[in-house]
């Protein structure tokens, strides 16, 4: 902790070490790898438009990874806004260039971000992890599902950007909503964030590989199926709050071969649901490990 007599400084928290930068490249850019290049920067507004804006002007490659140790504007689905203390959560993102993939299959690449993250943390922090579809990281505090991270994806030059935002160190007074959490919170073995970092970016280039051997299919890749075994959103009754203002309830039965999330309302009908904000009802949750 810092003594009481020590000046403010809010980057001088030593329970919240600074990432090693030169560390990470070391152990996660290889001649073989997706990832090509790694930077860490103090401070800045949102690493998705940052990286977004270097897309369009053609100055990065596929396997970009920008990390920030505080975002001051990040940004979470349907505009909203993704703030935290410095140093207390991993906010990185990613560039990918699915290539010659027919981009109808590119609407998987965000999923495929969140599967691998879901999977990564749990094996590096201990922690039972789950996926509220389409994008928001799941974990458990004190009994009560709390989203802990979630993922934004924009297309951007010729690729994708991948956004992810994780709260790792977050204490109950600096949540940002009743309905946040963090893996500390949640009884994580550790919150090493350099050992966390590494565990996702492995984890996702693993399931980026495999999603793109298969030509973007998900269900050949296995990437449809772990996606639908982690999701706590199946098997739950839902309200799916739409574009334009409408909402559709039903029972969320599974994710299609497009990464839709199929509803069964109570006509009857099987309704897919491609865009929107899922409230979560009634039912049982899943967990990916």
């Amino acid at each position: 902790m810092t003594p009481p007599d020590a000046p403010h400084n809010r980057w001088s928290d030593l329970d919240r070490p600074p990432l090693n930068g030169t560390a990470l490249r070391r152990g996660l850019l290889r001649p073989d790898a997706l990832w090509t290049s790694l930077e860490v920067v103090e401070s800045t507004g949102s690493t998705n438009t940052d990286l977004a804006g270097r897309a369009r002007d053609g100055a990065v490659g596929e396997g970009t990874v920008l990390v920030a140790e505080e975002q001051t504007a990040g940004r979470g689905r349907l505009e909203r806004t993704w703030t935290a203390p410095p140093r207390s959560g991993l906010f990185f993102s990613v560039y990918l260039e699915p290539g010659d993939i027919p981009v109808e299959r590119w609407g998987w690449v965000p999923l495929l971000a969140g599967g691998a993250a879901a999977t990564g943390l749990a094996k590096s922090a201990g922690v039972d992890m789950s996926l509220k579809w389409p994008n928001d990281l799941l974990v458990s505090v004190a009994g009560e599902e709390r989203k802990t991270g979630g993922i934004l994806g924009e297309f951007a030059g010729d690729g994708i950007v991948v956004g992810l935002g994780i709260n790792v160190s977050l204490r109950a007074d600096e949540l940002p909503a009743p309905t946040a959490g963090s893996l500390a919170l949640a009884g994580a073995v550790s919150t090493d964030r350099e050992t966390l970092l590494r565990a996702v970016l492995r984890s996702l280039e693993d399931w980026y590989g495999r999603w793109k051997a298969a030509d973007g299919d998900a269900a050949a890749s296995g990437l449809q199926a772990a996606y639908a075994a982690g999701c706590a959103t199946l098997d739950r009754t839902v309200r799916a709050e739409l574009p334009g203002g409408t909402s559709l309830v039903g029972e969320a039965v599974a994710i299609d071969g497009d990464g839709r999330l199929v509803l069964s309302t109570e006509d009857g009908l099987q309704q897919p649901v491609s865009a929107g904000d899922i409230v979560h009802l009634r039912g049982a949750a899943g967990g990916l490990t």
